[in-house]
């Protein structure tokens, strides 16, 4: 389906029972709403209605020109505008690499639109930042974003060969077309220290999902994550696996994903 929303168009494939539970599931770089191809049928068994979105720059009719359209502020707000066009009041939120970042900070300023989260692979903002400061191996894992940041030459690069190199980084099914890997190179480069102002801990029940083969994201980092959670905290290692845990290990991180929605305490 289609859903307009702040004068943008996204995409969002509505699956599953009618009447089921909602989870909204965010995607990371460089994939789009395939990405969680590999869960969406056990959570749709589990009696759960999914809606996987197209974020910011991936949808066709989501795209807009600069970098500053791509601030995390932004894409919070989308969140909450599709939330809001959907009729949900809330939704369980999963979110993978960037698609976790948005879900942390959605989870954090709009505690009430979230009734559970399942983070993977990147931590709480605030746990990475001060990771990238203080751990070595952090620092040396985010030395990619310094590339993703520069103009045009990223875009050059991953779609050469028809994405040839982007595939090898990521499988699954990377955005490989120069025009919209702007649009998803767009989030590295709108980063800004403003990204993490007012930016407290997470109060919703809270499962964190990491690999120890992760290349962008050290120990350190995921350790951090529980300190930034209030509410009930669940932190799963996954063994032999790289970044891209819903390619690789759908299984475990859909058990993950049910184990937490079930153990959501009631009102």
């Amino acid at each position: 389906m289609r859903i307009d929303v702040r004068g943008l168009t996204f995409e969002v494939d509505a699956k599953g029972p009618a009447d089921g539970p909602p989870v909204l599931l965010l995607h990371g770089f460089p994939q789009d709403s395939r990405e969680w191809d590999g869960i969406t049928g056990g959570l749709h068994d589990a009696g759960l209605r999914t809606f996987a979105l197209d974020q910011r720059g991936y949808s066709p009719g989501a795209r807009p020109d600069g970098k500053r359209a791509y601030r995390m502020a932004e894409c919070v707000a989308d969140v909450v505008a599709v939330l809001d066009a959907l009729g949900l009041p809330d939704a369980h939120v999963v979110g993978h690499d960037w698609g976790a970042v948005v879900a942390w900070q959605v989870a954090a300023r709009h505690p009430d639109r979230v009734r559970t989260l399942t983070a993977v692979s990147v931590p709480h903002p605030v746990a990475y930042a001060t990771s990238v400061k203080r751990d070595v191996a952090q620092t040396l894992k985010s030395a990619y974003m310094l590339f993703f940041r520069t103009p045009w030459l990223p875009e050059r690069l991953l779609s050469a060969r028809g994405g040839a190199l982007l595939r090898r980084i990521a499988g699954g099914h990377p955005t490989t077309e120069p025009d919209n890997l702007t649009g998803a190179l767009n989030w590295y480069r709108a980063i800004s220290g403003h990204d993490l102002k007012g930016l407290g801990p997470v109060t919703v029940p809270t499962t964190f999902v990491w690999s120890d083969r992760d290349v962008a994201i050290s120990g350190h980092a995921a350790r951090r994550c529980a300190g930034f959670v209030t509410g009930d905290f669940r932190f799963v290692t996954l063994r032999g696996v790289s970044h891209w845990i819903p390619d690789e290990a759908p299984g475990p991180l859909l058990e993950a994903v049910l184990e937490r929605v079930s153990r959501r305490p009631p009102p």
